[in-house]
């Protein structure tokens, strides 16, 4: 049963089984817009494993850095909708991390998104880029600037791609950062990854899959360095468990998300 609600960020919240998670969707302007409105949906689903964007769980998972033991504690996920192109917030206590940027000029609405949560930029630890297309890592320096404590990732193949305030580290496939755990996702970009939070059963795919209203498309030729590999990368994809799955482009998939990226990988 949703409940919609009149308030001025578009807040998605979904309650699971073994705990609660929610999904904040906020707009692009959410930080600082007077009058504009948007629609917030609360949910409750049966036992599923995980579901994902805002709310509060759990306590904090501490720095966990690569190879490091993940948290055994739910997060919460918080998907920033900048228009065309979504960041996503990833909590765990008082705790964050972020997942890509958007484009330039987008810091604001990170802010905003760690706001719903009362958290701010002291509370975030880690900056994860999926990929360095300007779209993604367009407010890395900005966010980098403003979570003076943060460390900031990519994907080993895309180090040379990016620069900022301080040096970022480079991720390799089987990596974990703030019990995240990098598959490497390459073709895309040559450095491509994607995030999974096995715990919460939760994907995050960057530009390797596409949302398609409900649904799951591949990534995009237009925009691939190398679109055979990318393809490749939706069968690696397959192999894991998850019920939800967020894109850097598109709506999130909030149920049997592995379920249609497997179709997906045979249809291929």
């Amino acid at each position: 049963m949703t409940e919609f609600i009149r308030i001025n960020r578009r807040l998605f919240l979904s309650r699971l089984g073994k705990g609660t998670m929610a999904l904040a969707v906020l707009g692009a302007c959410g930080s600082n817009t007077g009058g504009s409105s948007t629609t917030a949906a609360a949910s409750t689903t049966g036992p599923a494993s995980t579901v994902g964007s805002t709310a509060t769980t759990g306590a904090s998972a501490g720095t966990t850095t690569t190879n490091a033991a993940p948290s055994p504690v739910l997060a919460e996920y918080l998907q920033v909708d900048l228009g065309f192109v979504s960041a996503y917030v990833v909590v765990r206590g008082s705790e964050a991390a972020v997942v890509d940027t958007g484009v330039s000029g987008s810091e604001g609405s990170i802010e905003a998104a760690l706001g719903i949560v009362d958290l701010g930029w002291d509370a975030v630890s880690h900056l994860i880029l999926t990929h360095h297309h300007p779209d993604h890592a367009g407010s890395m320096p900005a966010v980098l600037n403003a979570a003076a404590a943060a460390t900031g990732y990519i994907g080993e193949g895309d180090l040379d791609n990016v620069s900022g305030p301080r040096e970022l580290l480079g991720l390799t496939d089987g990596d974990e950062v703030f019990g995240l755990t990098v598959i490497g996702t390459p073709g895309y970009t040559a450095g491509h990854i994607s995030l999974l939070d096995s715990l919460a059963s939760v994907l995050i795919a960057g530009d390797a899959l596409n949302g398609n209203n409900g649904a799951v498309a591949g990534p995009n030729p237009q925009f691939s360095e190398d679109h055979n590999e990318a393809l490749a990368t939706v069968g690696k994809m397959a192999g894991f468990e998850y019920e939800t799955l967020y894109f850097g482009h598109g709506e999130p998939v909030l149920e049997g998300a592995s379920a249609l990226v497997a179709g997906l990988a045979e249809s291929h």
